[in-house]
């Protein structure tokens, strides 16, 4: 009898916790929608006190107009190479990093531990002097390399710390076994540990890639070249040279939605790999 009233109660909070996430995610994806939807209508729709929520009547004009000046593929260029230096060094790196911590124990590991966390609260606004004159002084200004070191120096404590969990997590028990059937220790963990940390990685990686991709503060410090810009620069340029008349709202959009839409892309195709579930259970059975 208890278990007829229970299950109507739980399909009633279930569907409840359904509505819920589907508001909040409603919620969290209009700002998406909006730039995307602004994108498509012309400027004089958007400065219209009725707000329209459908892009009705709406073209690709503003895309047209942002891809004119020519300067959003190299910026375009920039960023991407920018990024995937990022994460391929992060990674490499941290996961080293992150495994001498976890599975080792040497003199000064937990100092090395809170020397990760300590770094984290420095002030990136602090650094910027140091870091101009660091890249001036061996002619690293307005080039990948420059940035793409500070960028990595910037994201690899954290990265560390996200990928110490995910090693952490992976019990050492599988590499012994391993060891035990005659592998040697490196290779226990390339065929066992390894491929049981594709979700650490893949996360970590996200983490580095959304750094390295929205940064704005030191590149606009070492990337003073016109020339040699990332997206966010790109975009802030794009907005100053529309200050100088009347802002056209929706080349602005058009324009941030592009430099989104990589994200939007990148996230996909990794989304399904960003969950620690593949370790839970390994040593059962």
């Amino acid at each position: 009898m208890s278990s007829i009233i229970r299950t109507p109660r739980v399909r009633a909070s279930r569907v409840a916790y359904g509505v819920i996430g589907v508001v909040v995610a409603l919620v969290w994806i209009f700002p998406v929608y909006w730039m995307a939807n602004s994108a498509l209508l012309p400027n004089v729709v958007l400065q219209s006190k009725t707000p329209v929520f459908l892009p009705f009547g709406g073209s690709f004009d503003n895309f047209a107009a942002v891809f004119q000046g020519g300067t959003f593929f190299p910026a375009l260029g920039m960023s991407v190479i920018i990024a995937l230096v990022v994460v391929a060094f992060c990674l490499f790196f941290a996961f080293l990093a992150a495994l001498a911590i976890s599975r080792f124990r040497f003199r000064g590991r937990k100092s090395f531990v809170l020397a990760i966390l300590f770094i984290q609260m420095l002030p990136a606004e602090g650094l910027f002097i140091a870091q101009y004159k660091l890249m001036a002084s061996v002619n690293l200004l307005n080039t990948v390399l420059g940035v793409s070191i500070i960028y990595i120096a910037a994201v690899v404590p954290f990265t560390i710390w996200m990928l110490r969990g995910f090693v952490a997590g992976i019990p050492a028990e599988l590499e012994e076994a391993a060891m035990m059937d005659g592998l040697s220790r490196t290779q226990a963990f390339l065929r066992i540990t390894f491929p049981l940390l594709a979700p650490g990685l893949v996360a970590s990686g996200v983490y580095a890639f959304l750094q390295a991709w929205n940064e704005f503060t030191v590149a606009l410090v070492v990337l003073q070249a016109n020339a040699d810009q990332t997206l966010p620069l790109w975009l802030r340029g794009f907005i100053r040279a529309s200050a100088s008349k009347a802002i056209d709202w929706g080349q602005v959009m058009a324009a941030s939605t592009l430099v989104a839409l990589p994200v939007i892309i990148f996230f996909l195709f990794v989304q399904g790999r960003m969950t620690s579930g593949l370790v839970s259970g390994a040593v059962k059975g």
